[in-house]
């Protein structure tokens, strides 16, 4: 019985290796290039185009405003400035609400496939090139080894 009990210890020792070598694989996809590629995402595009450009000139505005604010100091520009930012929130959680509305299907799919892509290419974690880069989440990648961009690409096309 002695000897089993030298042994055991040993058999763990040799397996805890093993266990460590098992290691996440992050995989970065570009999601609006997949997304282009998606059968049926033309009004979503087309809807984010609009979005995107509507923004871009209320924010512009709103800059303004609350720039003449700050160097009058006085109680109607900063009056505006407040209102116009309320409008820009507004005016954004609207088209928040009608691009994921519009995205839902598109959703789906694009979800699907990168999971299955990712799954058989032994990643673990897929993050989205924009975001990841916006938010400096990924500071270094290779892409070689990390994009699944171009298999994705390739399974929405089968």
């Amino acid at each position: 019985m002695k000897p089993a009990l030298l042994i055991l210890p040993l058999a763990l020792l040799a397996t805890v290796p093993h266990a460590a070598q098992t290691r996440a694989r992050v995989g970065i996809v570009d999601v609006q290039q997949v997304v282009a590629a998606l059968p049926g995402s033309a009004g979503y595009l087309s809807l984010s185009k609009r979005v995107d450009a509507d923004l871009k000139g209320k924010q512009a505005k709103l800059q303004q405003l609350i720039s003449r604010a700050n160097a009058s100091r006085s109680a109607a520009d900063i009056q505006a400035a407040q209102r116009a930012q309320r409008e820009f929130l507004s005016t954004q959680q609207s088209h928040q609400q009608r691009l994921a509305t519009q995205f839902k299907p598109l959703a789906s799919k694009l979800n699907t496939t990168v999971a299955n892509v990712a799954k058989g290419s032994g990643f673990t974690v897929v993050l989205d090139r924009r975001v990841a880069a916006q938010s400096n989440l990924v500071v270094y990648a290779n892409t070689a080894t990390t994009d699944l961009t171009p298999a994705v690409l390739r399974a929405i096309k089968k």
